[in-house]
């Protein structure tokens, strides 16, 4: 299994089994260069990675802007977009933004899940990309709205899918509960889980996947190092987009020293866990730079061997 190999939605996309997630680009927790951001593009697509996520959440449209211009160059049959309906930005004066560091301050998020509010949001965010089309769009975060997400965005959404505007539609969120819902009460094509199916919370395995699983669903996992954590478990380190609790910190500490014991990575181990499910199909990680792009293409890559995943996955159970 190779980081390039493809699998395919009901729609005939194809997707690698490693995707590249862009809420660095609007700068989430620590600035990033314009450049760097093109970096990553430009080794994405030498590495054979052409799937890219963004979303008008990440750096207030940052993400969305950054990433269509570094994609200018390449021929559009060439790569696939994801982005995400939900939130809307309108004018606002001096919006500060804590998590994304290189945000648009001159716009604030509203959440919107009407049908109106999930054509408007599209419209924007192709408006950003400088794209007439996007392969993937992801309902975004609706914890607080599901109902009218199910019963408004979803079938705005999936009547561009029927006039082929767009072509896939999904469900973004990092919790498992909403998604599977989408699953059971919609048509829709692919679930964008976040930090559910990790080495520290495999949640999403109760009934999420089983559902997906059943309906022919492509469950993506992202945030595999929820928030941080497992690339580099020390004291400060996040995990679900927040500081690490003592006791989380320490249960990926334990993870970090059985696997330094054994001369792996936990980053390696962070990268490989999720695809050891069959109902994950493919998975996204975020990266800052052309050498995490390659670093991590390399993790990847590298197969942990299945006696350590035996003996790793007993500590797991007992951590739990």
């Amino acid at each position: 299994m190779r980081h390039s190999d493809k699998v395919t939605l009901k729609s005939g996309i194809s997707l690698p089994l490693m995707g590249i997630g862009t809420a660095t680009f609007g700068g989430m927790y620590t600035p990033i260069q314009v450049r760097d951001a093109e970096m990553v593009v430009d080794e994405a697509i030498k590495l054979d990675i052409p799937y890219f996520d963004t979303a008008p959440h990440y750096g207030k449209g940052v993400s969305e802007t950054r990433l269509g211009s570094a994609l200018k160059k390449y021929p559009r049959d060439s790569y696939v977009i994801s982005t995400k309906v939900g939130r809307i930005l309108v004018p606002a004066l001096d919006a500060d933004d804590s998590d994304f560091k290189d945000a648009d301050s001159s716009v604030e998020r509203i959440f919107d899940f009407s049908a109106s509010g999930a054509e408007r949001s599209l419209k924007d965010s192709l408006e950003r990309l400088g794209k007439d089309f996007v392969e993937i769009v992801f309902i975004h975060d609706p914890d607080d709205y599901p109902d009218q997400a199910i019963a408004e965005a979803y079938p705005a959404l999936a009547k561009m899918r029927e006039q082929g505007i767009i072509k896939n539609i999904g469900v973004g969120m990092n919790q498992p509960e909403i998604p599977t819902r989408f699953v059971k009460e919609t048509d829709i094509d692919i679930v964008l889980i976040a930090g559910r199916y990790t080495l520290l919370d495999q949640s999403a395995q109760r009934e999420l996947i089983p559902a997906a699983l059943s309906r022919g669903v492509h469950v993506v996992a992202a945030g595999v190092f929820n928030s941080g954590i497992l690339a580099n478990p020390v004291a400060g380190a996040h995990y679900d987009y927040a500081p690490a609790s003592p006791q989380i910190l320490a249960r990926a500490q334990a993870i970090a020293a059985f696997l330094k014991e054994r001369d792996i990575a936990i980053e390696r181990a962070a990268l490989q866990f999720p695809l050891r499910n069959p109902g994950i199909k493919s998975l996204l990680v975020g990266c800052r730079s052309a050498e995490e792009v390659r670093k991590n293409t390399e993790f990847f890559n590298d197969p942990v061997p299945e006696s350590i995943w035996e003996e790793l996955e007993a500590l797991m159970s007992k951590q739990s």
